[in-house]
């Protein structure tokens, strides 16, 4: 019997090890126990994945959330599972499209008309590495929904976030951002062959740069706002990657995998952490790597580049930008 003990017990030590690792790799649990009872969230894409797991962090939190979603379907059966998850009975579905300007106008007024304030507002919703595909308003998929749909939405919310100080923003990015590029001669891929790769990195990389152009906006109001990275997390936005198809992906890299791959509730963490913890309040324009903050890409550091994206980017739009902060939309020429 005495000889299946050491085997046993190495075995155990290599799994509980393995585990270790993977909560290592993986960040950790946001380590704030702060709650936000009487505060109004928006989580975008958060029917599924990061962003579902995001808004049950929140609303375990006693937040009032607000999923917001283009799968309307599926949006109202998320919203139901966290309210029965959590018993808290202020979560609710509103439509969102974020590859339309006009989804995105309405969603804003509608807030804007409804809501008594909005105190926090992560902007997770994102297309990754799909076809070469457009928005209803001929913007790349990934650019026009990753930077320009959160871009409109944020913009249009800031004097509700305003109004609400201190209220804070928390911008969705990822890793991918250091490989990205802002190509000003040609953002929407119309001129070069599409590289969906690097329209990804380019779209993240825009998300980090919004970070910082709108802190710098933003200061004296109240509102901050952070980028983060995640981290891998097995969801729904890697199904264009043809990873999950792939016989040697699956089988080879298995193992590897599930030691660096996180779980959507790990991945929701840093969402959650950058949302609630004390000790970030006036913490702004800060770009973090899980639960730790971290120095982005040198191009996402540079102010010039920052301002020139939300110069393109407001025009891109449709956006008056007036006196002080407020803004307004205006009807695109189609």
């Amino acid at each position: 019997m005495s000889r299946y003990v050491l085997p046993v017990s190495a075995l155990g030590t290599v799994v509980g090890g393995a585990v270790l690792l993977k909560d290592h790799v993986a960040g950790g649990a946001c380590p704030s126990k702060a709650t936000i009872h009487g505060k109004t969230v928006i989580v975008t894409g958060a029917n599924t994945g990061i962003g579902k797991q995001t808004a049950l962090e929140l609303a375990k939190r006693g937040g009032n959330i607000i999923l917001a979603c283009r799968d309307m379907e599926k949006c109202e059966a998320a919203a139901k599972d966290i309210r029965r998850e959590t018993l808290n009975h202020h979560v609710n579905a509103r439509h969102l499209d974020l590859a339309s300007l006009k989804s995105i106008r309405e969603f804003a007024a509608k807030i804007i008309a409804e809501e008594e304030r909005v105190d926090i507002l992560v902007n997770n919703a994102a297309v990754m590495r799909c076809p070469h595909w457009t928005t209803e308003d001929g913007f790349e998929m990934q650019f026009g929904v990753n930077h320009l749909g959160h871009f409109l939405l944020t913009n249009l919310l800031l004097d509700k976030l305003k109004a609400s100080a201190p209220s804070r923003i928390i911008n969705v990015s990822s890793l991918a951002h250091v490989a990205g590029h802002i190509d000003f001669d040609d953002l929407n891929w119309r001129e070069r062959k599409y590289n969906t790769k690097a329209a990804y990195c380019q779209s993240k990389l825009a998300v980090v740069l919004f970070t910082r152009e709108l802190s710098r906006r933003l200061e004296g109001s109240g509102v901050t706002v952070n980028a983060l990275h995640p981290g891998v997390a097995r969801t729904e936005l890697g199904r264009h990657t043809g990873m999950h198809n792939s016989t040697f992906s699956s089988f080879t890299l298995g193992p590897i995998f599930w030691l660096l791959v996180k779980s959507p509730q790990l991945a929701a963490q840093p969402s959650t952490y950058l949302a609630v913890a004390e000790e970030l309040e006036g913490v702004s324009g800060k770009y973090f790597d899980g639960l730790k903050e971290k120095a982005p890409a040198p191009e996402a550091e540079d102010d010039e580049v920052a301002r020139r994206l939300w110069a393109e980017s407001a025009r891109l739009v449709g956006l008056e930008v007036s006196h002080g902060s407020s803004v307004k939309a205006q009807s695109l020429p189609r």
